[in-house]
């Protein structure tokens, strides 16, 4: 800063400091605002499809690498259509690390042949693929059997 002749600083230095630093700020904040944007909308897409039951369309927003590891047959997703999802629900959300976000869900879950209605925990985890600039579920489509 340069100060003037009496010493002291110009006003209108101080003002032209004050505006650099607060576009500086919100360049960064754009930039951050942005990726909890596209998370936001992913979220939104994943629990959309799973509660219309378009698992397909679910199954889309997989990570490619677990989709290429656990693909899915035809009589994986022929199981899916024998439920339908009465409710979805979050519960707690938290940041993992730099890129992931763990978030909790509780689904309501009917048997279409029994009619019989459950609930279920099931913790997503999303991964921010900053080369495709995409967030993507980590850990695959929610299991309603477990094991069963």
């Amino acid at each position: 800063m340069r100060a003037s002749e009496d010493g002291k600083t110009t006003m209108r230095e101080i003002r032209r400091l004050t505006w650099l630093l607060l576009a500086a700020l919100l360049l960064a904040g754009c930039a951050g605002n942005k990726k909890a944007s596209a998370l936001q909308r992913q979220q939104y897409a994943w629990s959309a499809a799973i509660r219309w039951g378009d698992f397909e369309g679910a199954w889309n927003l997989v990570d490619p690498e677990y989709r290429e590891a656990n693909p899915m047959t035809e009589l994986h997703f022929e199981r899916y259509g024998h439920i339908q999802i009465s409710a979805y629900r979050e519960r707690g959300v938290q940041a993992a690390d730099e890129g992931t976000v763990v978030r909790d869900i509780e689904i309501g879950v009917v048997n279409r042949h029994t009619m019989a209605e459950r609930s279920l925990r099931h913790t997503e985890q999303w991964r921010y693929d900053p080369d495709a600039g995409q967030w993507w579920i980590a850990n695959g489509l929610p299991d309603f059997w477990r094991g069963e």
